[in-house]
């Protein structure tokens, strides 16, 4: 069993790793608007309205910030998890939309590590806050 929960909790935190660090550095070391102008807008203005690239380029970059520590910490773990999915989607989509998606490297990973999580039990998760809380109650 004890296998079983480490492997849970590594999955949770590579995952959480990764998005955190992408959500990080868009916001903090390049910001937000940078963000924006330098790869939401100049690759997709010519195909999507601005308000649209401006909405998402910042709902991408928080949602991995705060998805991703949440993930770390295993706090809310099955809304971080929905959330981060939304932006696997939303990241898929516009590569698609600007070109074919011949390489999938910078979601397929991602995906494979969030969906093991959706799948695998929760009871397993036993190294997060979630656990912690839910014990706590039970008590």
């Amino acid at each position: 069993m004890l296998n079983k929960q480490i492997a849970v909790l590594t999955i949770r935190l590579l995952l959480g790793f990764i998005f955190f660090f992408q959500g990080f550095g868009k916001v903090f070391k390049f910001g937000l608007d940078a963000v924006y102008k330098n790869f939401f807008a100049a690759s997709y203005s010519e195909i999507l309205p601005d308000a649209l690239l401006l909405m998402t380029a910042y709902y991408t970059s928080i949602i991995e910030l705060i998805g991703g520590f949440l993930l770390i910490i295993g706090f809310k773990r099955d809304i971080s998890l929905y959330a981060l999915a939304s932006v696997l989607v939303i990241v898929t989509i516009g590569h698609g939309l600007k070109d074919p998606i011949w390489d999938l490297s910078h979601v397929l990973y991602r995906t494979i590590l969030l969906v093991s999580l959706l799948l695998l039990p929760k009871e397993l998760d036993r190294f997060s806050i979630d656990f912690l809380m839910k014990k706590d109650t039970k008590e």
